[in-house]
């Protein structure tokens, strides 16, 4: 078994949104980056799909912005919330600092991002399992990986877990804590035929979860979703089950997905909790991404975190680059001085959301006054300011 070893300034696993701006900003300030993915792109990812206007001004600055607007992304100017009954308030696009967002699938996004990544300098491995982290005394110096039946170690002053809510990096140093149990079970499926309106991303509410629908690339809808796993059982872990007998509960889902095709194969996954992890699990460390913290989906800021926590390290990395020691304790005060506030309202609002009654309540008092509505989503996000 052949075996090789590498030394980078700075390591990152995991090529989503976060790791590969991460890796493009880091590498255009002449850092030697290794970027190491499991898969091999394009692939398809369990994700709403949803691209807020904020993340425009991402995409510019890593010089990806006419590569996402030719890949032919839906736009999407609102998003509406359905109460389970088919009561209805809608949020404006606008008021998060453009005029629309986008709707693309993570195959083309991610895709064009890793490439850019290449572009830039990064050292990019694809199809390879991360077997386990290099230690030095309690200190992250590295990773150990396989790849094509071949074993590889790299070593940096620092690493970069953004492997998402996977948390690779992460779990493997403490391998030997129980895991908890899975309490929710999120789907997601290409679809042809839904009746989703034009320019809208639709978030239903029934028991037990909600879920959204909004248009991508192609005239193809992304419905995603997720549900407790009791629910899910109950129900034999049939996705399409499990989206007619409980999503299609709500007035509105019912409609809009009666004639729907599926257009791909479903994707699944297990949610142990959302809210914030540990932004600097160990010495030599960090965690962008869902790795860091999982938002509520139905926030919309998911794709926007990622893009900004990539952002935020690589920041903090450049203050440090001549002596990457501290980089840990600064990034981690910086993380929760920009995202710790957002993640506690979100999670305030995730109670509502599992509870059809109290989601109902919430529906019926944003839509009654446009300055609760503003001051509720202002809040999921840094600043912006609704007209």
């Amino acid at each position: 078994m052949h075996k090789s070893q590498r030394d980078f300034d700075v390591i990152i696993a995991g090529a989503g949104p976060a790791g590969s701006s991460a890796a493009i900003h880091l590498a255009r300030n002449d850092m030697r980056v290794l970027l190491v993915e499991q898969k091999k792109f394009p692939r398809a990812k369990l994700c709403g799909e949803f691209i807020s206007p904020e993340c425009r001004r991402h995409f510019e600055t890593l010089g990806v912005a006419d590569a996402m607007t030719n890949s032919d992304p839906a736009s999407i100017t609102e998003t509406v919330f359905y109460s389970s009954r088919g009561h209805y308030v809608t949020i404006p696009s606008s008021w998060f600092g453009g005029p629309a967002a986008l709707g693309l699938s993570r195959a083309v996004m991610d895709d064009v991002l890793l490439r850019r990544a290449q572009q830039c300098g990064v050292e990019v491995i694809e199809g390879a399992t991360i077997t386990e982290p290099i230690l030095d005394k309690d200190v992250v110096r590295g990773i150990k990986l396989k790849l094509n039946g071949d074993e590889q170690q790299h070593t940096a002053p620092l690493t970069i877990d953004a492997t998402g809510r996977a948390r690779i990096l992460t779990r493997k140093l403490h391998a030997g804590e129980p895991k908890s149990k899975a309490k929710l079970i999120a789907f997601k499926v290409h679809l042809r035929n839904t009746r989703v309106a034009p320019g809208a991303c639709e978030i239903y509410f029934y028991r037990d979860g909600y879920g959204g629908l909004s248009s991508v690339e192609g005239d193809i809808s992304n419905l995603c979703f997720i549900i407790s796993a009791e629910q899910v059982k109950r129900l034999h872990s049939d996705p399409d089950r499990v989206m007619r007998d409980m999503v299609m509960k709500n007035r509105r889902a019912s409609y809009t997905l009666e004639h729907a095709e599926t257009e791909s194969e479903w994707l699944s996954a297990s949610w142990e909790r959302f809210g914030r992890q540990q932004p600097s699990p160990a010495k030599g460390l960090v965690a962008i991404g869902d790795s860091a913290a999982f938002i509520d989906p139905f926030t919309g800021s998911g794709m926007l975190m990622a893009f900004e926590s990539g952002e935020l390290v690589a920041d903090v990395i450049k203050c440090h680059r001549n002596q990457l020691d501290g980089v840990e304790t600064d990034y981690a005060a910086a993380y929760l001085r920009k995202f710790d506030s957002r993640l506690r309202i979100s999670g305030w609002l995730r109670r509502a959301a599992f509870k059809p009654r109290l989601a109902g309540i919430g529906i019926a008092l944003c839509g009654a006054s446009k300055h609760f509505r503003s001051r509720i989503v202002r809040a999921t996000r840094s600043s912006f300011d609704p007209a």
